[in-house]
């Protein structure tokens, strides 16, 4: 295997200027550059740029740490972040939770041994953290991304989910809903869940209507109609749902036109994070937009600067209503809703 010394005689330069072209190849000659980088690929030689970064500190690898990666909020984020982290000479080691809060430690653990130069984290519960407390105790840099801490000292990247899903709840009353509830996974998974029904809850308490309690699904993307069926029948059924993230809401529209029920004639509809699979379904999702492009950019200039010394203070980014056809004014005349089996209805 060629080494450094091998590279340098080839290129006729001494060790410490053939060093120095794979370190700083600005203080180089583009003449000697040039022969130098040619003689490492007629050797096959690579620079060891771990030993090199350690000697100077510095891994130049961002820990990040997401609860999965079959959500497309999550992929377009790390998307963001792996442009913006290699245009600025650094790269990503990229970790999932699973929802499971216990893992989480472990995880950001194991990323630390790595020893990165900063974390960027998505964790279950923002202020009841193991993970918060004990990276309180270290030097490495952090960086929440969605979650949204009551402790101002935590740097974290997002929008408002309380003002958003607000938002999205006034949207229904203006239609002219007044039975709304709201469906989401397991809340112990998300604290961002929770914000969201907060905001759900002043919203409809604002209007003088009365919320309704969390309908929480076993699991966080996937819906179970059994769950939400008591909520549907009677003079008092919901006429429109708001859902925790969009995932879990184009799961609830397939298991609702699977039992016969209409969206949204029967039932409304509304999602949250803006994915690009709710533009191709039928009914199209009315949703809550995140900007995840410009929050996974954001997260590294954010994170790179703490590396730098600095401490910025990074506000909500904006968050958009996104109209869609699961979305609609609430029927007329309201009639009990009953499971539909359309093989029984098939003459």
């Amino acid at each position: 295997m060629a080494d450094l010394l091998s590279v340098a005689k080839l290129a006729g330069v001494s060790r410490a200027t053939a060093a120095r072209a794979f370190s700083s190849p600005e203080l180089v000659r583009p003449e000697t550059r040039h022969k130098v980088l040619e003689a490492a690929h007629r050797l096959a030689f690579r620079p060891n740029n771990v030993a090199r970064q350690l000697r100077a500190q510095t891994t130049k690898m961002i820990g990040v740490m997401v609860p999965s990666l079959d959500n497309p909020v999550f992929a377009e984020q790390l998307q963001a972040m792996e442009v913006a982290a290699r245009a600025s000479g650094y790269s990503l080691i990229v970790t999932t939770s699973e929802y499971d809060a216990s893992r989480e430690s472990e995880i950001v653990e194991e990323m630390l041994r790595q020893r990165v130069d900063g974390l960027v984290l998505t964790i279950a519960d923002a202020d009841r953290s193991e993970v918060l407390a004990k990276l309180h105790r270290e030097v490495c840099p952090y960086l929440l991304v969605y979650n949204q801490p009551e402790a101002a000292d935590i740097p974290t990247i997002g929008v408002d989910n309380r003002a958003a899903v607000a938002e999205a709840t006034r949207h229904l009353i203006a239609l002219g809903h007044h039975r709304i509830g709201m469906v989401a996974g397991s809340l112990l998974q998300s604290d961002r869940a929770r914000l969201r029904y907060e905001g759900y809850r002043q919203a409809m308490c604002d209007h003088g209507l009365t919320p309704r309690p969390l309908i929480e699904m076993p699991r966080h993307t996937q819906a179970e109609l059994a769950c939400l069926e008591p909520e549907l029948s009677g003079h008092d059924g919901l006429t429109a749902v708001i859902c925790t993230n969009d995932l879990l809401a184009i799961s609830l529209i397939g298991e609702l036109q699977r039992s016969g029920r209409s969206v949204p004639g029967d039932l409304s509809v509304m999602g949250f994070d803006g994915i690009n699979l709710g533009h191709c379904l039928y009914p199209s999702l009315s949703t809550v937009e995140q900007p995840r492009v410009e929050i996974g950019r954001s997260a590294v200039q954010i994170l790179l600067a703490m590396i730098r010394g600095e401490t910025p203070q990074p506000l909500p980014l904006p968050h958009a209503l996104r109209e869609g056809e699961s979305v609609g004014a609430p029927p007329t005349s309201r009639q009990v809703l009953v499971t539909r089996n359309p093989q029984r209805n098939t003459p």
